[in-house]
C-alpha cells in the first residue's frame, strides 16, 4: 500500500515500547523518513536499524514530551537534520492508576496522567505547528483512547486525560485546518500486548481470581468483533489518517477497537 508517504518527513513520540514501534516500522514501509523523539534515546537503536533495513532513514533526538522547552528542542533538532515535518505522530502516553475509584486517586496520579496524555500531546503540536504553518500543509495524529469516549469507572485519571485530548485535537483542528493541516486522533480499544496482560488483565486475575487467558477473553466478548485489537491495528489508521487518502478528514476521533465505543 503506497498512500503518498515515500520520502515525507514524520515525527514520532513514543517509540521505545508498547504500539510506538509497530506504528514506527508502519510508517517505514510507506517510505516515510522518521524522526524517532524519546526520552531515552539509546532504547531505540535497534529500531532504528530496523527502520534501516526497510529501505528508510531514522533519526533519534531526545525529547520529554512533559517538558515545552525539551519539545521545542526536540522539534527543532529534527527539522535541522531532516527538513520540514508533514507529520507528527503522537504515541507517547501513560495509563495512569489502574482499579483505583476516583475517590482513591490522589492528586499526583491524577495530575501526572494529565501531563503526560494531555500537556505533552499540547506540547508537541505547539512545537511542531509553526513550521507546518509556514509549509502550508501537514498531518497531526494523537493515539487516544476509547476509555475518552466513554466513561470507565476505575479509570479515572486516564479516561479524563483521553477525554481532554479530544477537546486539544478538535480546537487545533479549527486553528491549524486554515493553514491546510489536518489533526486527528485514533482511539485504541485495549491493544494486546504487555500493558494489556501486566496491568489490566494482571488487575483482573488479583481482584476476580481468573487467569490471564480468561482475563483476555472477558476483554475481547465486549467487542463486536470478538477480538482485542493488535498494535498493527492502530499503527494502519494512523498510516491512513498521515496519508494523502485523508486529506478531507480532521477533528475526527477514530476507534480502533473492534465494535466496543461507538457501538
Amino acid at each position: 500500500m503506497r498512500l503518498g508517504l515515500s520520502g515525507q518527513v514524520v515525527l514520532l513520540t513514543g517509540p521505545t515500547s508498547g504500539m510506538g514501534p509497530d506504528i514506527a516500522l508502519a510508517f517505514a514501509e510507506e517510505g516515510a523518513r522518521l524522526g524517532l523523539l524519546t526520552r531515552e534515546p539509546a532504547s531505540v537503536e535497534g529500531l532504528a536499524a530496523d527502520i534501516a533495513a526497510l529501505g528508510s532513514e531514522a533519526e533519534v533526538f531526545a525529547c520529554d514530551i512533559t517538558d515545552e522547552q525539551s519539545c521545542a528542542a526536540a522539534a527543532a533538532a529534527a527539522r535541522s537534520a531532516l527538513g520540514p515535518a508533514y507529520a507528527l505522530i503522537n504515541v507517547a502516553g501513560g495509563s495512569g492508576p489502574i482499579g483505583k475509584t476516583g475517590v482513591e486517586t490522589t492528586r499526583d496520579e491524577f495530575h501526572d496522567i494529565l501531563d503526560l496524555n494531555t500537556t505533552g500531546i499540547f506540547n508537541m503540536i505547539r512545537a511542531v505547528a509553526p513550521a507546518m504553518i509556514a509549509e502550508g500543509r501537514g498531518r497531526i495524529v494523537s493515539v487516544g483512547g476509547t476509555f475518552g469516549m466513554r466513561g470507565r469507572a476505575g479509570r479515572l485519571a486516564y479516561s479524563a486525560s483521553k477525554w481532554g485530548l479530544r477537546g486539544v485535537t478538535k480546537s487545533f483542528a479549527l486553528e491549524l485546518g486554515p493553514h491546510g493541516i489536518t489533526v486527528n486522533t485514533v482511539a485504541p480499544g485495549m491493544v494486546d500486548g504487555p500493558r494489556f496482560r501486566d496491568k489490566v488483565c494482571a488487575n483482573m486475575v488479583a481482584t476476580q481470581g481468573i487467569t490471564m487467558d480468561e482475563a483476555a477473553r472477558r476483554h475481547a466478548a465486549d467487542y463486536a468483533l470478538g477480538r482485542v485489537s493488535t498494535a498493527r491495528d492502530v499503527a494502519n489508521a494512523c498510516v491512513f489518517l498521515a496519508s494523502e487518502a485523508a486529506r478531507q478528514i480532521t477533528g475526527v476521533d477514530l476507534p480502533v477497537d473492534g465494535g466496543w465505543a461507538a457501538l
